[in-house]
């Protein structure tokens, strides 16, 4: 690592001690303020997420806009506050768990299991659920370019004992995740670019992933869509959705799926990542 990582990765760490080490109080005090200064003084995809939050709203009112992406800020601040402050933030908050059968036969199939899940909801809290209650995921990420906030996170994701896996890896070995009969877990919600299939979102083409369909296709891997989602104060909901395509084709599963999370994002707007540029990539005339 060259001196700024190293200096990242410190900085992130002081930080990190210094939350675990304040009460409950301060840190929502803390994330508060900070989610107003982004909001009114940061304007750094701000402008992106209110025309994304139009086009999935278009008959909402501009009030309504702006209401819904402040509180956006808020909560993930707030949910960024709690991941610095793991695993001690974990110790006080209450999960209802729904549809943790689906998961558990899922498992028993033998076949793995693809989660599939997206920048909604406090997902980190969900990795933590299945870390600490035993469950074998690997989840895939990228891996960041500033190397010292890259080993800061795995490291803090990793402490409830889950793994990462970085796709540089190569498809072999997330292949072999499904294999050894342990759970692939994929974030299929970003713009795909050219390589991804459109599908309906909001009622928009929107470029997305095809590895789900592809995993499931050449490994007939049960796939599970799991969400958490913040219900009240310190209380969150993880929820299990069986995914059951019409068609055995990478379009119907990708269009399944992503019809999940929209139903998701309906009920609960504010607690979606707007802030990607999900219409980035528009299909060929």
């Amino acid at each position: 690592m060259n001196f700024i990582e190293k200096f990242t990765y410190f900085f992130l760490k002081v930080l990190s001690v210094s939350l675990e080490n304040i009460s409950l109080s301060n840190q929502v005090s803390f994330s508060q303020n900070l989610a107003s200064i982004f909001y009114h003084y940061i304007p750094k995809r701000k402008k992106l997420a209110k025309h994304n939050i139009k086009i999935a709203f278009p008959n909402k009112s501009e009030k309504w806009i702006d209401d819904t992406l402040c509180e956006t800020y808020k909560f993930f601040v707030f949910n960024f506050i709690q991941f610095l402050a793991l695993p001690s933030s974990m110790d006080n908050i209450k999960i209802n768990i729904v549809g943790k059968k689906i998961m558990d036969n899922a498992l028993k199939k033998n076949k793995g299991v693809i989660l599939i899940s997206a920048h909604f909801g406090s997902w980190e809290v969900l990795g933590h659920w299945f870390g600490i209650n035993g469950y074998k995921l690997h989840g895939v990420a990228h891996e960041q370019n500033n190397k010292g906030s890259n080993e800061f996170f795995q490291y803090k994701r990793e402490l409830s004992g889950i793994k990462h896996i970085y796709k540089k890896v190569g498809l072999e070995n997330l292949y072999k995740v499904l294999t050894g009969k342990n759970i692939l877990g994929l974030v299929s919600d970003q713009d795909a670019k050219s390589k991804g299939i459109f599908i309906k979102f909001f009622n928009k083409p929107a470029s997305t992933p095809k590895g789900v369909g592809l995993f499931h296709l050449n490994t007939k891997a049960p796939m599970v869509y799991g969400l958490c989602i913040q219900t009240g104060f310190q209380k969150y909901k993880i929820e299990f959705i069986k995914v059951k395509p019409k068609k055995e084709t990478i379009e119907s599963i990708t269009q399944d799926y992503t019809n999940i999370l929209e139903n998701y994002i309906n009920e609960y707007p504010e607690q979606y990542f707007w802030f990607h540029n999900r219409w980035k990539t528009a299909p060929e005339q």
